[in-house]
């Protein structure tokens, strides 16, 4: 097991290192050319700064069992259909329950936006983000190991 992550706009790289250091699990970041990560303890791919390389090279090297954080929905999809376990970086667990509710959301809100029209953002992050972050991605992580 792995963890990979969908590093480019993470706002919980520090906490997935630390918790993933306490059970020895390896990290791989994923990033584009237009971010810099400097980490001890990670793995960095960097791949071109194109629509979705991130995702499409993330998603090529999961395995059954990895543990993926990414805010995509497409990509966690993804994920899924490869066996692996997908996180959000606020502690939403991705599903197959979950995930067709997610993609049609994803898809009225592309919609409004093409026709002009402006859909609600994330608010502010705030503590308890990720402290909920945390909870959920130790319960991955303690399931997984067990």
């Amino acid at each position: 097991m792995r963890i990979l992550v969908d590093a480019d706009a993470c706002p919980v790289k520090s906490i997935i290192i630390n918790v993933a250091k306490e059970y020895n699990i390896p990290v791989v970041m994923f990033i584009d050319t237009s971010h810099n990560i400097k980490d001890r303890y990670s793995e960095v791919i960097v791949v071109d700064k194109q629509r979705d390389s991130v995702d499409i090279a993330l998603v090529n090297r999961v395995s059954p069992g990895d543990v993926v954080v990414t805010q995509d929905f497409g990509l966690a999809a993804m994920v899924l259909g490869k066996k692996g376990t997908a996180i959000n970086q606020n502690g939403m667990i991705y599903s197959d329950g979950n995930m067709d509710m997610l993609l049609f959301e994803r898809y009225l809100s592309q919609k409004i936006r093409r026709a002009g029209g402006r859909t609600a953002g994330q608010g502010k992050r705030k503590k308890e983000d990720d402290e909920k972050f945390e909870v959920s991605f130790r319960k991955i992580l303690k399931q997984q190991t067990d």
